[in-house]
């Protein structure tokens, strides 16, 4: 089961390296700025349209990364039930069992504080809140 979880776990990864590496490469070869308009991007000003906002970079890579906890937490919850339930009584198994689901029920709700962490930091570069209302 640990090598199921670890297996699962490096996909994960793995999947979220390349979907971030494909997407910010993408975008990086559409942008056309020089250094100047790229410190001035730095200070907050003249951002590129394509890195905040509804259909950002970040945004984008953001969801998916959501998307892929949330559906892992799922994943997790179901396995620790039915070792919970295939437990037999067998109070270390119902114990790990009870581990699986809390430990799947944390990540998932640190899941969701770095992303509300996320689109604070993003409203905060990109002067939207709400997910790219102006303000």
């Amino acid at each position: 089961m640990k090598q199921i979880v670890q297996i699962s776990v490096a996909y994960l990864v793995a999947i979220s390296a390349a979907t971030l590496f494909f997407v910010a490469s993408t975008h990086a070869a559409n942008l056309d700025i020089g250094m100047s308009e790229g410190a001035q991007a730095a200070k907050g000003a003249d951002q590129v349209a394509d890195l905040f906002g509804e259909a950002g970079v970040f945004k984008t890579v953001t969801d998916v990364l959501l998307f892929l906890i949330g559906a892992l937490s799922v994943v997790m919850i179901i396995i620790g039930g039915l070792r919970y339930v295939i437990s037999g009584g067998d109070s270390s198994a119902v114990q790990s069992a009870k581990n699986t689901i809390l430990y799947a029920i944390v990540g998932l709700i640190v899941a969701i504080l770095a992303y509300a962490a996320i689109e604070f930091v993003i409203s905060s570069f990109s002067g939207t809140s709400g997910g790219g209302t102006n303000v």
